[in-house]
């Protein structure tokens, strides 16, 4: 799916409909007792950065979303019903988290509680207002320390409409909300045509959250996992890597701006070419983590590039459909400038990737809070990232396109990079967040142009 803003995913004028949860399903929630399952230390992390960065004066909206289109004429009542059957699969969107005595304690909804609200907001005949209404509002409705917090809307105009669907980043993860097109398209054209339509239930996050803490809490900081960390660590100055070219930060200041890049990097035949060449070394994603390494050792300089790897934790099948924040993070270190080429510099990249994806599988902030004051926090956005997925084979993805389908991520605050390369059809799709500086919008302008160079030569 096309990773970009609310800004740039063809928002059209229309009338504006949302829906929430509806007041009779908030107010049950409100007198919940406690659910025993605990929050994702994911989660967990993410709320206590939310409310410290709120603790300093800052609001920040941390949703990620989807857009897509529905042809034809749109019958509310249908897409309504398709929103909330896909809802109740999902366990996660009726539980939420309550800061209880300084902890954080889950309640959960039975999905026979859970209903949906429509409003019609009303018509938008500027496109640019439009989308100014949709961010502020999702920014409020999604709120990390809010509940609930996701927020659905369509823009209906005559012929068809565009539906999305936004969410704070505790509920959902890239892989999450690249199934939505598909699963609500399915649902929606089973509803017109009277078909009933029960697809398989899906695992709930909530459950893997109870089970990935209990492991997450059996390890202390002899484990070998926190000790390759630590070594990691000092190796960065005691802090996570950012991304090794000059951003022009100013160093007091935690949470500068941030733009968006994004751009089609490479055509359909230049991509599959390049996965090719790379196949022998370990395919794609080991390809553009060494053409990472080799561009910024020319831009910055430095000998040996260090980042953390994004990879999925949903390690069995059962968790495939499930929504939620399955992901994790393995450090590696490629010695750049001691390798031959693109291809020595692909075959340090599998080496390293083959001994630390087994890291990604314990959170990062059980980790971190295991290594006490042999971490030394730089800024509230831990590390910078570059991530790949191929995404053809997600249910709908050769539909996209018709569907004007985008992923949604809200660019607020950061002093990190943050990369998203995502395999489709058409292409291979380019996503970047940045520090909002000069020097900064020079040096990813640069990097993209020779990541650009690097796939097609190598292709070639």
């Amino acid at each position: 799916m096309r990773m970009t803003d609310i800004q740039r995913c063809e928002v059209r004028p229309g009338r504006l409909v949302e829906w929430t949860l509806s007041p009779a399903t908030v107010a049950t929630a409100a007198d919940l007792p406690q659910d025993s399952r605990p929050p994702a230390y994911n989660q967990e992390s993410h709320m206590r950065t939310v409310r410290s960065v709120r603790e300093d004066g800052l609001f920040l909206p941390t949703w990620l979303g989807t857009a897509f289109d529905i042809p034809g004429q749109v019958d509310l009542d249908v897409l309504q019903d398709a929103l909330c059957a896909w809802t109740l699969r999902h366990e996660t969107l009726r539980s939420g988290l309550r800061g209880v005595g300084g902890e954080m304690r889950r309640f959960t909804l039975d999905a026979d509680a859970v209903s949906l609200h429509r409003e019609v907001i009303g018509d938008f005949p500027d496109a640019a207002e439009l989308v100014r209404r949709l961010q502020d509002r999702f920014d409020v409705a999604t709120y990390a320390l809010d509940w609930p917090n996701f927020l659905y809307a369509a823009v209906v105009r005559d012929g068809g409409a565009s539906v999305y669907m936004a969410f704070d980043h505790s509920n959902v993860d890239g892989h999450s909300i690249q199934r939505i097109p598909g699963e609500i398209h399915e649902l929606y054209a089973a509803g017109v045509e009277g078909r009933t339509v029960e697809p398989p239930p899906a695992a709930s996050y909530v459950d893997f959250c109870e089970i990935e803490r209990a492991d997450a809490d059996r390890i202390d900081g002899r484990h070998e996992i926190v000790s390759r960390w630590r070594e990691f660590i000092h190796r960065c100055d005691g802090t996570l890597p950012n991304f090794p070219v000059d951003l022009g930060l100013d160093p007091h200041d935690r949470m500068p701006g941030q733009k968006l890049m994004q751009e089609m990097l490479v055509s359909a035949d230049a991509a599959a070419a390049f996965e090719a060449y790379c196949r022998p070394y370990g395919g794609s994603l080991v390809g553009y983590l060494a053409a990472t390494s080799i561009i910024v050792h020319e831009i910055g300089g430095e000998p040996v590039y260090r980042t953390v790897v994004p990879f999925h934790t949903r390690v069995k099948s059962r968790w495939s459909e499930s929504v939620g924040w399955y992901v994790g993070g393995a450090p590696i270190e490629i010695p750049v400038a001691r390798a031959s080429g693109l291809p020595g510099v692909m075959t340090a990249v599998r080496h390293a990737l083959r001994a630390s994806r087994p890291l990604a599988r314990m959170p990062l902030a059980r980790v971190l809070h295991l290594l006490g004051p042999d971490f030394r926090p730089a800024s509230l956005d831990h590390h910078s990232a570059v991530s790949f997925l191929d995404a053809r084979g997600v249910p709908g993805a050769e539909h996209w396109a018709e569907w004007k389908a985008y992923g949604l991520g809200r660019v607020s605050y950061g002093d990190k990079v943050g990369v998203w390369l995502n395999r489709l059809h058409e292409g291979l799709w380019f996503a970047s967040r940045h520090p909002d500086t000069d020097v900064a919008r020079k040096n990813m302008r640069l990097y993209v142009e020779r990541l650009r160079d690097v796939i097609v030569s190598t292709a070639a």
